[in-house]
C-alpha cells in the first residue's frame, strides 16, 4: 500500500513541477505574461510540498528518484501538451529511468 501511496505523491509531484515549469516558459518564452509566471512558480512551490509527504524520510533518496519520474513525466507532457512525438531512444531513456526510480525506491531493504 505504501508504494501506491509513494507512486501517487511522483504523479502529483509531476504534474505540479512539469506544470509550474511549463506555465513560467509560456510566461517568458511565449510571451504570455507574468500572470503565467506566478501560476508557475505557485505550482513549483506544491511540488516541493508533495515531494515532503512520500513516506520514505531521505531527501536525497526521494529527489533522485524523482529525477526518474521528472524524465519520463516530461516527455509525456510534451506529447500531451505540446504534440511533441519522442522517438525510440527518448522512450528507451525514460523506461531506464522509471526502471532506476524502481530500484531507488522500491528495492527491500535491511530495516535500519
Amino acid at each position: 500500500m505504501l508504494e501506491a501511496r509513494s507512486i501517487a505523491l511522483f504523479v502529483l509531484a509531476a504534474l505540479a513541477e512539469i506544470g509550474g515549469a511549463w506555465l513560467v516558459w509560456q510566461g517568458i518564452r511565449e510571451h504570455r505574461g507574468l500572470l503565467w509566471v506566478g501560476a508557475g512558480c505557485v505550482a513549483l512551490g506544491v511540488y516541493g510540498v508533495i515531494a515532503t509527504l512520500q513516506p520514505d524520510a531521505n531527501f536525497g533518496r526521494i529527489l533522485a528518484a524523482y529525477g526518474g519520474v521528472f524524465v519520463a513525466g516530461s516527455l509525456a507532457w510534451g506529447m500531451v501538451v505540446d504534440g511533441f512525438r519522442p522517438d525510440r531512444y527518448d522512450v528507451i531513456g525514460a523506461l531506464v529511468c522509471l526502471v532506476g526510480v524502481g530500484v531507488i525506491m522500491y528495492a527491500p531493504r535491511a530495516a535500519g
